[in-house]
Order: C-alpha cells, then sequence, then structure tokens
C-alpha cells in the first residue's frame, strides 16, 4: 500500500550493533534466560555478575545489602576487590537517596553504586570497582540495577515455586510410607532430616510429651550424643508452644528470655534462630512439638517454613497415632493368644491322655489335616485349639465353624464368602471364614452334618487350595490348615453313601480319637479341680475345696455328657456354691438321679452281653464311690472280698489286674 513503512527488529537503529541500547538490552534478554537456567538466587548471581563485569567492562561488581546498624553484607560478588576498605559512607548515602553515583577510590579506581528496587528481599545495592567510569557508566549502571532488580524476582518467584514443590513431594512421599511404617523411629527419623533438607536448616527434632511424667522427649534428637534428649515439658521454646499451641519463630535465639539455653551449653551447640509448631492429634489435642534449628544461609525463618514444618507435623502426628494404635493392636493379640494359649489345655494322668497328649505335640508342628472323633463333650475343640496353638500357626488366627448349624446354602456363604448382591440380603461384600483363617486354622465342627453339596465345594477347596465367594468369579488363594471333628461314625456314613469317600480320606489324613470320661475315671478329680480353680478366679472367690464325699460322689457319676458336662457342673459351684467347701449336697442339687443312670445299652449286645456289661459297670461305680478301695466296695456291694475280686477277673475288669 503506498504509504506503508515496515521495519523488522534487526532495522531498529537504537539497537544497531555496538549502540548503547542494543548492549543494554542484550544484556537484559541474557539475564532473563540465566534466571530460567538456575534453580536458586545463589545460581544466578553468580552467572549474572559476571555477564554485567564483562558487559560493563568491571573489575569487581557485587550485591549487598546493609545489616541492622550500621553493616553491610555482600551478598554475591564477581572479580577482584583492589581496595582495602569499604565505602560505607557512599553506600549508605546512595541507599538513602535512591540514587546511582560514582566516587573516586583506593589505588585510582572508580567506585559506583547502583539502588535495587526499594525493599528487595536479596540486595539493596549493585555496587562497582572499576579503572573508569565515565557518566554512561552510571546510565548503564542504573539500567542495569532496574533491570537486575526485576529479573531477581522472576528468580525469587521461580525458586520459591521450585521448592513449594519439592516440600509437597516430600510430604506425599512421607505420606505413603505411613501406612507401610513398621517403627515409630526410622520414620521420625526420616521425617526430621527431610526438614532439615527442605528448611535449609542445621538440624530440627520431633519432642514427644509425656504428659505422665510431663517430660518431653526428642526423637530424633539430631546431633545430641546418644541421640536421646529429655527436658522439662514447661521449660524453653518447646514448653511455650505446647502452653499456647501456637507456632514460634524465634529471629533471635539468645535475645528472646524463652530460649533455654542449658542444652546449648551441655552440648557446646549455638542456637541463631529457630521455628516450633504444635504436634497435634485428630481432635486436636496437642501431643509434642516439631522444631527446626538454624537457617544456613542464616536468615530468619519464613512463615513459609512455619507452614512446611505444620503439614509434616501433621504427618508426624498421624504417624505416631497409627504406630501407637497398632502397636497397642499387637500387644492386644498377643495377650489374648498367650491367655488362650494358657487356658488350653489337654488336662489328665491316664494312660490314654498321655498318648493324646504326645500325638497332638507331634502333629502340632506339621500342616496335616487332622480328623479328631470322640462322643460329644469330649473336647474335640481343645485338641483342635492344642493343635493350633502348638504349631508354627500359632500366631494366625483360629477361626471354628459348627456345620451342624448351618444350611447348606448358609454354609456355603459362612465358608466361602460372598459378593454384594449375592442374595437378598447380600447388601456388601464379606469374606467367608477360609479367608479369615489365611494363614492359620480353621476348624469345622460336626463334619458328619454336613450336606452333600457344602462337602463338594469343600473337597474342592481342600484340592485346589483357591475359594470363590458365592456370587463372584475370583478364585481366592487360600493357606489353610484344616482339622474336622465329629461324634458320628464316618466310616459308616461313608459305607452307606451319607458322606463323601474322597472327603473323608483328604479330612483323614491322620485320625485322633478321645475316650469318654467314663473310660478314664482317674482323670475325674484333676479335671474337676482344673475347672474349679479357673472358675472361681472368674467368680473373684477363693478356690473351692472338694470334700471326701464330693469326691466319692464326682468318681462314681457315669458322666454321660463327658467334660463339658463336667466343665459346666463347676462352673455351676463356683459361682452359686455358697460354702468354700464343695459337699455331696451341692453335687445332689446338679447331679439328677436321672444323670446318673446308664447309658442305654446297645440291642446288639445280647442278653449275655448286656448283663455283663451293666455288672462291669456297676461294679466300677462301687469302686469308684469308695475312692479305688475294693474291700469297701465289696461291703457296699454286700459280698466278700475275695468274691468281689474273683467277679472282677471273670469280667475282664483292669480294677482287678485284667487286661481290660
Amino acid at each position: 500500500m503506498s504509504g506503508t513503512e515496515w521495519r523488522g527488529w534487526q532495522d531498529v537503529k537504537l539497537l544497531s550493533p555496538g549502540s548503547h541500547s542494543s548492549t543494554l538490552l542484550q544484556l537484559t534478554e541474557r539475564l532473563i534466560a540465566h534466571s530460567a537456567a538456575v534453580g536458586s538466587v545463589a545460581e544466578f548471581c553468580s552467572v549474572a555478575l559476571a555477564d554485567i563485569a564483562t558487559e560493563l567492562s568491571l573489575q569487581w561488581v557485587g550485591l549487598v545489602q546493609r545489616q541492622p546498624g550500621a553493616e553491610w553484607k555482600c551478598v554475591a560478588d564477581h572479580g577482584r576487590v583492589v581496595g582495602s576498605t569499604e565505602p560505607i559512607a557512599f553506600w549508605e548515602q546512595a541507599q538513602e537517596s535512591g540514587r546511582g553515583g560514582r566516587t573516586p577510590g583506593e589505588q585510582s579506581r572508580i567506585n559506583c553504586a547502583f539502588p535495587l528496587s526499594e525493599g528487595h528481599l536479596v540486595a539493596d545495592l549493585l555496587v562497582t570497582e572499576s579503572r573508569h567510569a565515565d557518566s554512561d557508566l552510571l546510565d548503564f549502571g542504573l539500567i542495569t540495577a532496574r533491570a537486575l532488580s526485576q529479573v531477581l524476582n522472576l528468580v525469587l518467584n521461580h525458586s520459591a515455586s521450585l521448592l513449594q514443590v519439592q516440600r509437597l513431594k516430600s510430604t506425599l512421599e512421607i505420606a505413603c510410607t505411613l501406612s507401610s511404617a513398621e517403627d515409630m523411629d526410622p520414620l521420625l527419623d526420616r521425617i526430621a532430616r527431610e526438614v532439615t533438607t527442605l528448611l535449609a536448616c542445621d538440624r530440627s527434632s520431633i519432642f514427644l510429651w509425656d504428659h505422665e511424667r510431663n517430660e518431653l522427649e526428642a526423637r530424633p534428637a539430631l546431633g545430641v550424643p546418644g541421640g536421646i534428649l529429655r527436658l522439662p515439658a514447661g521449660k524453653g521454646i518447646v514448653g511455650e508452644c505446647l502452653r499456647t499451641g501456637k507456632p514460634v519463630v524465634v529471629p533471635d535465639a539468645y535475645a528472646d528470655a524463652r530460649f533455654n539455653q542449658e542444652v546449648d551449653r551441655s552440648s557446646g551447640y549455638h542456637t541463631r534462630n529457630l521455628i516450633c509448631v504444635p504436634l497435634r492429634e485428630e481432635g486436636g489435642r496437642v501431643i509434642g512439638a516439631f522444631q527446626a534449628i538454624n537457617r544456613l544461609d542464616g536468615k530468619d525463618f519464613t512463615e513459609s517454613d512455619v507452614e512446611y514444618l505444620k503439614q509434616l507435623g501433621t504427618q508426624a502426628a498421624v504417624a505416631l497415632r497409627n504406630l501407637r494404635e497398632k502397636d497397642r493392636l499387637n500387644r492386644s493379640h498377643g495377650q489374648l493368644a498367650e491367655q488362650v494359649r494358657r487356658g488350653v489345655s489337654i488336662v489328665g494322668e491316664s494312660p490314654a491322655i498321655g498318648t493324646l497328649r504326645d500325638t497332638v505335640r507331634r502333629l502340632a508342628s506339621t500342616d496335616l489335616p487332622v480328623l479328631v472323633l470322640g462322643e460329644s463333650g469330649t473336647g474335640k475343640e481343645v485338641v483342635a485349639q492344642s493343635l493350633h496353638f502348638g504349631g508354627t500357626r500359632a500366631d494366625s488366627p483360629f477361626v471354628a465353624v459348627n456345620c451342624a448349624a448351618l444350611n447348606e446354602s448358609l454354609l456355603e456363604s459362612e465358608l466361602f464368602g460372598h459378593e454384594r448382591g449375592a442374595f437378598t440380603d447380600a447388601r456388601e461384600a464379606r469374606p467367608g471364614r477360609f479367608e479369615l483363617a489365611d494363614g492359620g486354622t480353621l476348624f469345622l465342627d460336626e463334619i458328619g452334618d454336613m450336606s452333600p453339596g457344602g462337602q463338594a465345594k469343600l473337597l474342592r477347596v481342600l484340592e485346589q487350595h483357591v475359594v470363590t465367594r458365592v456370587g463372584g468369579t475370583d478364585q481366592i488363594p487360600v493357606n489353610v490348615r484344616v482339622i474336622a471333628a465329629t461324634n458320628a461314625n464316618l466310616s459308616e456314613a461313608v459305607r452307606e453313601r451319607r458322606f463323601r469317600e474322597d472327603l473323608y480320606y483328604r479330612l483323614g489324613v491322620v485320625t485322633v480319637k478321645l475316650p469318654p470320661l467314663r473310660e478314664r475315671p482317674e482323670d475325674i478329680l484333676l479335671l474337676a479341680e482344673h475347672f474349679l480353680k479357673q472358675f472361681s478366679a472368674q467368680a473373684r472367690r477363693p478356690s473351692l475345696q472338694l470334700s471326701q464325699d464330693a469326691r466319692r460322689r464326682l468318681q462314681g457319676h457315669p458322666w454321660p455328657g463327658n467334660v463339658r458336662e463336667l466343665r459346666n457342673l463347676m462352673e455351676r459351684l463356683a459361682f452359686l456354691a455358697q460354702e468354700d467347701r464343695v459337699t455331696a449336697e451341692d453335687l445332689a442339687f446338679s447331679l439328677s438321679p436321672e444323670s446318673e443312670g446308664q447309658q442305654a445299652l446297645a440291642l446288639d449286645l445280647g442278653l449275655d452281653g448286656a448283663t455283663r456289661e451293666f455288672q462291669r459297670s456297676f461294679i466300677r461305680r462301687a469302686v469308684r464311690q469308695t475312692d479305688n478301695n475294693v474291700t469297701e466296695a465289696a461291703k457296699l456291694l454286700s459280698v466278700h472280698r475275695a468274691n468281689l475280686y474273683r467277679k472282677m477277673k471273670q469280667l475282664n475288669m483292669k480294677e482287678a489286674g485284667g487286661s481290660e
């Protein structure tokens, strides 16, 4: 178009090579480039001052900042200073007037000073020393100082952003380690060391408040010999933080009356400045304090530092709460497990019980499936618990299921779990007993009453070691030792096809048969006294004693309910007996004549067999009732002692030296 004029950047006359404008613009561009390439103010100052010295032909250039009083601090510099004294008065005049200036220096050098923007965080003046300094240098210096001020602000913001990112990353990393932390000290040590790095300070400590002793324990106490430091909770800056529940920032420790100098004196350390923030549990309760000491750059701690320390303090408080709760649960688990171990014991001195104990001891260290057989009340679950707590799975779960109490559908859900929506009442997913017992032992009581469908599914789990929840498709691996028990005749049930033969052999790799209590009469009094002592302690009364007539009455009872019946009787006596001595009358209250009657004899014994069995039982009751005194038993039965012995030998009774 006519009258239109175009000009490119390279055509700008003010930016022609060698012009002052071009030199200043290129210098400013390089300063901006430097700001984007460095990670800190110190790095930037190092490269920027070198560039300025080269561009302006300076022998020395520096950034200085006025300190409290009349002192000045050189923040950064480049080159070699010729003069031996700093032109303090000249720098003060430049700062106060806000104007650039030049003045003769030592050895024919010229000193110049150029103010940065007022209140700049890094420095107050850009100062130089050179051989020559005309009025152009004053213009160059003022413009350069103005540009440098702005670029330094960019560097400060960039550095702050990088630091914030580093701190957030560190906080997230620490938060991720909380859930897997096993021990308190290494975790707290890591948090404290992260603070020293990201706050650029010399030391940090987490103080835990022992309310009972009203003491503070530093964990860790970095730099303290032995790493242990205990202080009274009411002293010093930490004590102030605990009392007020607010952060405390101390720019000059020795000028602050609250600062406790005893630790410095004992350790030889010198604290310049510090910050301290409270540690709070959920709910706001103060449990300690987090402290950082001595910024490495000599500057004061900032509000940003306080906020970061508060964030890490929150993480530390969460870590403490979680680890304490975990420790409490572990101790509780250990105590409960120990109580169960002490409560699980196979009591008795009869040969049958001695053999049983030996068998259990040998089987406990294995993972073999065990089938426990015996009448109701003989202690099948006690044997299962002894196998569990005596072996390598003792610290893992022992889970018991009564198969007789659940129908097929409920048993499947109970054993294998179910997914949400698997059936009408399945409002949420729930693991089954196999999953709950993972790593431990699953005790299946009354296995003989399990339905055919349940037997098939149980066999599949035992063979494949995986479970599938009802309504689910995922196969969940399980590591479980199975111990089964029943009072039914499983071999007969297998013959009658009421119990799967393959499951029977899978469960019964080892079979343990428990004798009924009537076949081990020598254990009756031992068990009675064991249960009396146990339940008397629970009833918070002195242990009950058995009178002689009570002992004879207990030994004369046939115990159709076996050990369970005896245990229940002793529990009733411990809580209900009026006196501290149990008499036969006390037992008569609990042992009804019907309960003392003989168990029904099997019809297939025949008349002769039934008569023989009745005589053996009747004589055995008399012997027990007279405390194993055959002479007294003969009197009780109205027969001669020799005749009683002869009859007992005919009946093949071991009480008379027979082979029974």
